[in-house]
């Protein structure tokens, strides 16, 4: 069983979801036809997103590395991205069986009535995998680990049912969809917390401008198109010593800022295939489930945050943090982290941040700038149990370059080590032991029950 899963993962999720969209169409009464066609479109969605992201790294990997000896930065926590993090989770014991636990926990839950998310976003199991990975390599206890996993997914799909009214009012095209990523619901109490604060500020609301208000007020100042070309310039031209270095480089600078351009303008371009793929499945889950399971009326369909990554204000808001986070790397004390291959995950930060900042750039930044300090301190306080299990699955797997860390460095990478809520369990683990244990056991009872009373009340209120 252990190898059957091993390689279906070894894929990739470009091949993976195709097939299992497939398949499930097939189950849920799509037809062969569209079925096929909404795991292609999938399919080519995830390649489409893997070129510009490779662009967005291979574009920045370079410069970025230049600076970093440039001025000497004594940053320790090599940045393996989230390729690889996906890697090393799903070659671990636990990523070994996660899907099939995982799904099987999602189903007590729904019968139960403790979460209305059906969870189909199977490639993101690795989130999971990940955070119970690191767990058993820090505790040395698979038991413990398997616990880590079954403990996030549950919050993740409790988190996904709260957030799914939101979700679904915000963006475009997403009835009956929800977001059940824990990197992605691991910042929703920042939102909604900042978020009320920044309301309490006299004026911010004549500060809330959102991405087509920013195009209005600043015209091409204000595209992301034109924001993606400025800063990829003014790395260039950073990763050079002198003045007479950067006129020498000009056109790589300019080459630069048109690749940084160019991401920010394929990236809304790529999710549309997405949804063009998942919506046909989800309206075909949603339907079927409706006529099988009485009761089971206004279920969601978790999906990918893939969908909605190319909302504008993401794009604005991860473009524009990008050299902040950067400086942010290299001054705040304590922190041994320089994203590098984690840039592209950032964007992945907001799909549910926007619901709650309501678009607004300026507070869309302020959130994602909160965030992503504490998620430096998370990955370099994660990286040495990250190392471990990134370690065990290069010896496993000698070929696999992706998962080897470089020698005198630890591993890290943004997504999914830069997860609060990954943090949270993994501390509680790894700090309190056994206390932990029934603290975080306690806490998910308590999360389930309070999220069926809500469900229900919610339901009451629907019917009168």
């Amino acid at each position: 069983m252990e190898s059957v899963f091993a390689y279906i993962i070894s894929l990739g999720a470009a091949v993976m979801m195709p097939i299992i969209f497939t398949i499930l169409g097939l189950c849920i009464g799509l037809g062969f036809n569209k079925s096929l066609m909404s795991g292609l479109k999938v399919g080519v969605g995830f390649i489409g997103l893997s070129i510009v992201t490779a662009l967005l790294t291979s574009t920045m990997s370079g410069p970025l590395e230049t600076i970093t000896e440039l001025y000497d930065l004594q940053l320790k926590v090599f940045d393996m991205g989230w390729p690889a993090a996906a890697s090393v989770a799903y070659n671990t014991a636990v990523g070994a069986f996660i899907i099939p636990v995982c799904l099987g926990v999602n189903i007590l839950l729904l019968l139960i009535k403790g979460t209305k998310t059906v969870n189909i976003d199977l490639w993101n199991y690795w989130h999971f995998a990940f955070i119970g990975g690191v767990v058993y390599f820090a505790t040395g206890s698979l038991g413990w680990g398997f616990f880590a996993a079954i403990i996030c997914y549950i919050v993740t799909l409790v988190i996904a049912d709260v957030t799914a009214p939101r979700f679904q009012s915000f963006y475009k095209d997403v009835d009956g969809i929800s977001i059940p990523q824990p990197f992605c619901a691991g910042f929703v109490p920042f939102a909604w917390g900042i978020n009320k604060v920044l309301d309490a500020v006299p004026g911010m609301n004549r500060l809330e401008i959102d991405a087509e208000g920013l195009k209005k007020k600043f015209g091409i100042a204000g595209e992301p198109l034109f924001l993606g070309i400025v800063v990829g310039i003014v790395i260039g031209c950073l990763s050079f010593s002198s003045w007479s270095a950067i006129v020498d480089n000009i056109p790589a600078i300019l080459m630069m800022g048109v690749k940084m351009g160019a991401v920010m303008e394929l990236i809304p371009r790529v999710t549309v295939l997405f949804i063009e793929g998942l919506k046909p499945i989800s309206d075909a889950t949603r339907s079927m489930i409706a006529r099988k399971f009485k009761g089971a009326e206004g279920l969601s369909i978790g999906m990918s945050p893939a969908l909605v990554i190319g909302h504008p204000t993401t794009l604005v808001a991860s473009i524009i943090l990008i050299p902040i986070t950067l400086v942010i790397a290299v001054l705040v004390p304590g922190n041994a982290f320089l994203p590098l291959a984690s840039l592209a995950g950032m964007f992945y930060i907001f799909p549910l941040v926007l619901p709650y900042t309501k678009g607004s750039v300026l507070k869309t930044i302020i959130v994602g700038l909160v965030v992503l300090i504490l998620a430096l301190y998370l990955v370099t306080w994660m990286a040495p149990d990250f190392t471990m299990a990134a370690n065990d699955v290069a010896n496993a797997h000698p070929d696999d370059k992706a998962v080897q860390v470089p020698s005198g460095f630890l591993a890290g990478s943004l997504d999914f080590a830069g997860s609060p809520l990954g943090a949270a369990i993994y501390w509680a683990l790894k700090g309190l032991k056994t206390w932990g244990m029934g603290l975080l056991a306690g806490a998910t009872v308590a999360l389930v029950w309070w999220n069926r009373r809500r469900m229900m009340r919610t339901n009451k209120t629907a019917q009168n």
